[in-house]
């Protein structure tokens, strides 16, 4: 399997960080992105689950260093956007849970 570094080719790479996962889904709307990931549990019976979560980006470029960089702040202009690719995100959960459940 191909390593896959950050950027700069230092550091850890996405697989390290993510424990070698991949996002079920990804939702992006110019610098701001949601990710909705597939994580696997326990409930506390002991029952393996299934469940998602959903995490939230905006992408800048830093004007010091020239680097782009990721934050979880929004601007005011950014709300929009925002708003748009978490109700994407939701529409995505809401349709396969449907569809998983033979609704459609």
């Amino acid at each position: 399997m191909q390593e896959r570094f950050s950027k700069d080719g230092k550091g850890p790479s996405v697989d390290d960080i993510m424990g070698q996962k991949h996002p079920d889904k990804k939702f992006k709307a110019g610098a701001i992105t949601a990710t909705v990931w597939k994580n696997k549990g326990t409930t506390s019976i002991g029952e393996e689950t299934e469940y998602f979560t959903i995490s939230f980006e905006r992408t800048y470029k830093d004007k010091t260093t020239g680097e782009w960089r990721k934050t979880s702040s929004l601007r005011q202009t950014d709300l929009p956007k925002a708003v748009l690719v978490l109700s994407k995100a939701y529409e995505h959960l809401t349709l396969q849970e449907a569809d998983h459940d033979g609704l459609f």
